[in-house]
């Protein structure tokens, strides 16, 4: 277990509750109202709060398409204001994600808002995404973490990423990867289904979870029904479409679905 996990969760197996942003300025989506996204993204959160979530991460999904590996400061400057303000009003532990790669502006975003971790995508190896080919950027984005004095921030790295191809390096498997992640410094790997939604595979986990020492986070299809198995193996669940009314990640945050998972991951210690 990293120093940089326990500090942020301690010893819990923590949930960290998905907030989707509405499309941000300059995206094709963009309805023209900061103020709405920003009221949305705080009623979410509070959400969240209320129905006893550990952790927060806000991500920019509604942005398709997405540019690759760089946004413009249109988006980090709008999505550190609002992780600032969900910070401020709810204390919770706070992760980053924007989309797609864009781990540099995560981070700096991260920094200025006092958040606590960023996901980020294309650590180690590459992989072909709907957006192109991503390359691994663990190097020039630990050297930016040290520039910039965000070395207690947490990047915590997926590991054969979702929505994506890896026929280059199918001769690899998850293991692999995890290995060279741990050796390149990630903080935690994310191990995720084929796509938003779908469930990951619980032998992959315990075997990533088995390869390291570092903490291992699911990243996509748990729900109320899996909960259980997946607590047994890994140290912190990331759900976003599970939460959603529906279960469609587009849709609202529903807190009576929030309460029910929390009761009983709380249930199960």
């Amino acid at each position: 277990m990293t120093h940089k996990f326990q500090k942020i969760f301690g010893n819990k197996k923590a949930v960290i509750g998905m907030i989707h942003l509405q499309a941000l300025p300059g995206t094709p989506k963009y309805d023209g109202s900061t103020n709405q996204i920003i009221e949305k993204a705080l009623n979410e959160a509070c959400t969240y709060q209320q129905a006893g979530i550990d952790a927060l991460m806000i991500e920019n999904m509604h942005d398709v398409p997405y540019t690759k590996n760089d946004v413009g400061h249109e988006i980090s400057s709008l999505t550190a204001i609002i992780a600032y303000l969900i910070k401020q009003k709810t204390g919770l532990p706070l992760g980053i994600q924007i989309l797609a790669g864009a781990n540099k502006a995560a981070l700096a975003t991260a920094l200025s808002a006092g958040a606590n971790f960023i996901r980020a995508e294309g650590f180690v190896f590459g992989h072909l995404a709907d957006e192109g080919y991503i390359d691994s950027q663990a190097a020039e984005l630990l050297r930016y973490r040290k520039q910039i004095g965000a070395e207690h921030i947490a990047i915590f790295t997926d590991i054969k990423k979702k929505h994506s191809s890896h026929a280059l390096t199918s001769d690899l498997d998850i293991v692999e990867m995890a290995h060279a992640a741990a050796f390149f410094l990630s903080d935690g790997l994310i191990v995720t289904g084929m796509h938003t939604g779908d469930t990951a595979d619980l032998n992959e986990l315990k075997k990533v979870k088995t390869a390291t020492n570092l903490p291992v986070l699911v990243g996509s299809g748990v729900d109320l029904d899996n909960v259980t198995d997946y607590m047994a193996v890994t140290d912190a669940l990331i759900i976003g479409s599970y939460f959603k009314k529906d279960g469609y990640w587009a849709n609202d945050v529903d807190g009576d679905k929030v309460r029910a998972l929390m009761k009983k991951v709380n249930s199960n210690g």
